[in-house]
């Protein structure tokens, strides 16, 4: 969740209050500003406010932050699509970094599936067995970084290309509903192949037949 800071400053001369508005912040980063704002003296009020208009107080904030650590957060997701002409196979990969409990994870998991007709088409299937797997993580109603080296996907999802063809249009509209049914604020960034070599790597072992499904902790 995302939200940003109003708060009511009473100068140290004049009687007159001035109300300040912040940048919006995700809400596990903003308290280091808001313990700076305060040590100032001369907050007269301050609360929270989210994506909805919604008002919240610091005690309410608190508890929510304390919600968060407990789920997947944190989240980064690569993902990467092979496709077989000759079988009409797809290699999905994905790697997933998310914090939970004061701890990093780092799940790495890759899956062969039939019937795909493109490249395209195996590129957002495994972006859509990597939002199935923060579903069954438990991650939700939180920002997540989805990292990919297809222009295709990026950019459709992003809407700054169209989407003409009939069965990727079918994939935008499923990756698009499940976003919004599991409450991710999501953002989209193209990288480079070399950048994306995990996934490449784990997409690439799913069509020769070499099932990979990992979750270990990492060091900072």
């Amino acid at each position: 969740m995302n939200v940003y800071l109003e708060w009511s400053y009473k100068p140290a001369k004049g009687k007159q209050t001035i109300v300040f508005r912040s940048d919006s912040f995700p809400v596990t980063s903003i308290l280091t500003l808001v313990d700076d704002i305060e040590k100032t003296g001369r907050v007269k009020e301050l609360f929270f406010v989210d994506e909805e208009g919604c008002q919240w107080s610091k005690k309410e904030i608190l508890k929510y932050i304390k919600g968060v650590e407990d789920e997947p957060h944190d989240i980064i997701v690569h993902f990467d699509g092979g496709f077989d002409h000759a079988t009409s196979n797809a290699g999905l990969g994905i790697a997933i970094q998310f914090k939970q409990n004061n701890k990093t994870y780092r799940l790495r998991k890759n899956e062969r599936i039939h019937n795909i007709q493109t490249n395209n088409e195996a590129e957002y299937a495994a972006l859509w067995f990597a939002l199935s797997e923060l579903e069954a993580l438990g991650a939700h109603h939180i920002p997540i970084m989805i990292k990919g080296d297809s222009l295709v996907v990026i950019n459709q999802l992003t809407e700054e290309w169209p989407c003409y063809e009939p069965e990727l249009q079918q994939w935008v509209d499923r990756i698009e509903a499940k976003v919004k049914e599991l409450g991710f604020q999501a953002q989209f960034q193209a990288v480079s192949r070399k950048q994306n070599k995990e996934a490449d790597q784990l997409a690439t072992q799913a069509l020769e037949g070499t099932e990979i499904s990992s979750k270990r902790t990492v060091e900072e």
